[in-house]
């Protein structure tokens, strides 16, 4: 197989998060099958430097990205484009400058930004896809970006416009769904199904998992609502005692510190949370919102620890009921108590589960085998690219 020359472009978060990791790890795979990889990377550090209005421009079209972008292109002759984030700062304009120079796009869809302003399908605690298959104006109501009627007016601006220039449907070759789950999602939001292929999230690894000794349920990830850690605080008064630590940041810091105490372990680098992992019975994922693809399952799986999940979009499709873990209903504290309860009272059943989902992992989260759907998806896009689609 020859070696595609790919260029990566993503618009980084301020706070270090799951997508930015990803976008890491894809570069850090290509490298070491012999890839040659330059990137496009802009930084959301950036906007703080900047005025509101010229932020907004940008999010429109960003006439940096495409002059420095067609520079790029010009310089490296990428066989292919694969983007990730392109909110603010690089814009869909990159596609624009992609197609002017005859290079094709892959395009990974980490969250539902373009189907819905606060990128979650949640508000007030709820689902809600009120602006599934709409213009998103629903959501300037709402303002449900940044709880701003300003910042949701632009989002919202840059979504209308480029479907109305047909950017989204016309100017990406190929998109990249983490799963089945989010790739209807954005099916039944407008995006051309012929263009989908669906892969998951990966990690290295981690060798043989230790099986006897583990204790206990983890927590790991943003210290937010819609990622139900009030709704794992109100499953543990229910128990005679809490059996899960808490490890992660946000703005639920205060909250998590003053309910979990010395159970809340604050932010961790990653070799930490993989040796808690280790030593853990199971991981609770109470999230009330559509995670995409939570990077922490896949860590999970890959240290032999099944996962008690909320049974809500992707979550249960990822994680099978009574082989890798179980599932809960979601926002709720009770059912969620009662798995906490059954989990900690058939630990045997429970580290069967764990070698159910290394097995998971084996099958289908490692590095080998994402590559080679990674280098499908790029011949494809390659293919059509080729031929006129």
């Amino acid at each position: 197989m020859r070696k595609v020359r790919v260029l990566v472009a993503h618009n980084a978060y301020q706070h270090l998060g799951g997508e930015d990791s990803v976008v890491d790890a894809e570069i850090a795979l290509l490298r070491s099958y012999g890839h040659e990889v330059e990137t496009y990377f802009r930084h959301n550090d950036d906007v703080n430097e900047a005025s509101m209005l010229a932020v907004a421009g940008q999010a429109l079209w960003s006439t940096q990205t495409t002059n420095e972008v067609a520079v790029k292109l010009a310089a490296f002759r990428p066989d292919v484009v694969h983007v990730h984030n392109t909110f603010p700062l690089v814009s869909p304009s990159i596609y624009w400058a992609a197609a002017r120079a005859g290079v094709p796009i892959v395009q990974t869809l980490h969250n539902f930004r373009t189907l819905c302003l606060s990128a979650l399908f949640l508000r007030e605690g709820r689902v809600c896809e009120d602006c599934l298959g709409h213009l998103p104006w629903r959501g300037v109501i709402h303002q449900c970006y940044r709880d701003s009627t300003a910042a949701s007016t632009v989002l919202a601006g840059m979504v209308t416009l480029h479907r109305g220039l047909g950017t989204y449907r016309n100017k990406v070759t190929r998109y990249i769904a983490l799963n089945d789950f989010c790739r209807a999602k954005f099916i039944a939001g407008g995006l051309p199904e012929e263009k989908f292929s669906v892969k998951p999230n990966f990690i290295e690894k981690l060798g043989t998992p230790v099986w006897q000794g583990r204790q206990g349920g983890l927590f790991v990830g943003r210290l937010s609502k819609e990622k139900g850690l009030d709704v794992l605080a109100e499953a543990a008064k229910l128990l005679p005692a809490n059996p899960v630590k808490v490890i992660g940041s946000g703005d639920m810091d205060v909250f998590a510190q003053s309910f979990f105490g010395s159970d809340y372990l604050g932010f961790q680098p990653l070799d930490t949370i993989l040796t808690k992992m280790r030593q853990s019975a199971y991981l609770v994922v109470p999230s009330i919102w559509y995670e995409n693809f939570p990077r922490t399952i896949v860590e999970a799986f890959a240290c032999g620890l099944p996962v008690i999940a909320s049974r809500i979009g992707a979550l249960a499709e990822i994680v099978e009921d009574g082989r890798t873990g179980l599932l809960f209903e979601a926002g709720n504290a009770a059912d969620l108590a009662d798995k906490l309860a059954w989990a900690e009272a058939h630990p045997e059943e429970m580290v069967k589960m764990g070698m159910a989902a290394h097995a998971e992992y084996e099958a289908k989260y490692t590095p080998e085998r994402n590559y080679a759907i990674l280098m499908r998806i790029y011949e494809e896009a390659i293919a059509a690219s080729r031929a006129g689609f």
